[in-house]
């Protein structure tokens, strides 16, 4: 990956929707040789899918928070996916050092809403109890580029 790669990976990052002409005009290349470099960029697993970006408080999303997931015994990191992933809730979740199981990213409409997700997580076999720390407001969001 070079620092043309690296420039229409960021445009399209931008906006996916870009056309091939406009991110050549952007990097002195003509459309199909950044059609072909974007087709290899897919291949090559850097681009991985495209999506709409949206946000979750205009979607009735107002309320996140990060929740530590502890889990009895040694539950592996596919049987904590397996048991969190039918929670629509659960926006994100990562495997961790140190005490938790894992530290799960949750968006709620309110803190009914919150609450009830959060019993719900409890009520998931193999999972005995979770720590919340509710996200007052977002510091800073950085994509990588």
């Amino acid at each position: 990956m070079d620092d043309i790669d690296r420039k229409i990976v960021a445009l399209l990052r931008q906006n996916a929707r870009r056309s091939f002409q406009d991110i050549g005009a952007q990097v002195a290349l003509s459309a199909p040789a950044v059609k072909r470099r974007v087709d290899r960029l897919e291949d090559g697993g850097v681009i991985r899918s495209y999506a709409a970006v949206v946000d979750p408080a205009a979607m009735g999303w107002h309320t996140h928070a990060i929740v530590a997931l502890y889990c009895e015994g040694r539950m592996s990191g596919g049987e904590v996916r397996t048991a969190i992933e039918p929670h629509p809730e659960v926006e994100a979740a990562y495997t961790v050092a140190g005490e938790a199981s894992a530290i799960i990213h949750l968006r709620a409409a309110d803190t009914e809403h919150l609450e009830q997700a959060l019993e719900r997580l409890r009520d998931t076999p193999g999972v005995t109890r979770t720590h919340t720390q509710v996200v007052l407001s977002t510091l800073l969001e950085r994509p990588v580029a």
